[in-house]
């Protein structure tokens, strides 16, 4: 899981589904970009860097400190 992307989102408190419309994608793939499961594109980190104000970087990180 990221935990860094869930907690910037929950810090700014959006759920989900307001992140997911925000973006312009599914739910489910935004889901999939929080758990890990997929990368997803690089705009879509850029948007998000820019939402929360954190570098995608260390937004990307997963629990073991990793990039993926």
């Amino acid at each position: 899981m990221r935990e860094n992307l869930k907690a910037a989102r929950t810090a700014k408190g959006m759920t989900q589904q307001q992140v997911a419309e925000h973006l312009g994608i599914s739910l489910r793939h935004y889901q999939r970009m929080e758990s890990g499961e997929i990368i997803g594109f690089v705009e879509l980190w850029d948007d998000l860097e820019d939402l929360f104000s954190i570098h995608q970087r260390k937004l990307r990180e997963d629990d073991r400190g990793a990039n993926r």
